[in-house]
């Protein structure tokens, strides 16, 4: 599916979190072939002075991902595929009292394509006090109409035809991959609260579970009055 030279036998993870490895596809800088490498989930800019006190944002905005300074040189240089069968977001509640209702969202049973699919991902390597760490971010974009009432926010899903565009770094169109998945392309099944715990990594975490009422759009967030809005780093709850 992805055109690696090797196959490695990956343990099976159903709860990735921040912090923790996660496989990518990149080119070899040798051949321009593509390998299979895990890194470290949260982007860790090269000019970072310190990674374990800087930012490491998990997501780059698709709208800013060219100019902001985090991710700008990885834009140009470093682009990556992330593989997941499925990633998770939390609905808050519309009344806004009670705990978050989490969701698996994955691709539809009837589709073709049904199983692994692709984020569209930077990576960048940072080195200093004798070690070198190499991480990833994957890029964000405007929800569609399935994902929206859970959030107004979701991963960038390439298309398997745009694998190889997205990867080529000297093609200078390549923010036009940049968009929601089609509507039809996903759906959102609810799962239990065990998801919340990076502790549990197993098959029961993707479990559907009943939900007490339907999904409902929830209001888009607002800044405090009399406050400035600050700027959106990136999507805390997103995965």
């Amino acid at each position: 599916m992805f055109g690696v030279a090797e196959s490695p036998n990956l343990m099976a993870r159903y709860n990735i979190a921040p912090t923790q490895a996660a496989a990518v596809v990149r080119l070899t800088p040798a051949d321009g072939g593509r390998e299979l490498v895990l890194l470290r989930w949260g982007l860790v800019p090269s000019w970072s002075k310190d990674p374990a006190t800087g930012a490491s944002p998990i997501n780059a905005r698709a709208d800013t991902v060219a100019a902001k300074p985090s991710f700008r040189a990885a834009f140009r240089a470093r682009r990556c595929l992330v593989p997941a069968d499925g990633f998770y977001e939390w609905q808050a509640p519309v009344s806004g009292k009670g705990p978050k209702q989490p969701y698996l969202i994955r691709r539809r049973a009837s589709d073709p394509a049904q199983g692994t699919f692709a984020f569209a991902g930077l990576w960048e390597r940072w080195q200093g006090a004798g070690q070198t760490i190499e991480s990833f971010a994957i890029v964000t974009t405007d929800a569609n109409a399935t994902l929206r009432p859970i959030h107004h926010r979701m991963p960038v899903i390439l298309d398997p035809r745009d694998y190889a565009a997205w990867l080529d770094c000297d093609n200078m169109r390549a923010g036009d991959l940049l968009r929601p998945a089609p509507d039809d392309a996903l759906v959102a099944v609810p799962i239990s609260t065990r998801v919340n715990s990076v502790a549990n990594d197993d098959p029961g975490v993707i479990e559907p579970v009943a939900v007490p009422a339907p999904m409902a759009e929830p209001p888009k967030p607002r800044p405090a009055r009399g406050k400035p809005a600050k700027p959106e780093s990136g999507q805390g709850s997103l995965f």
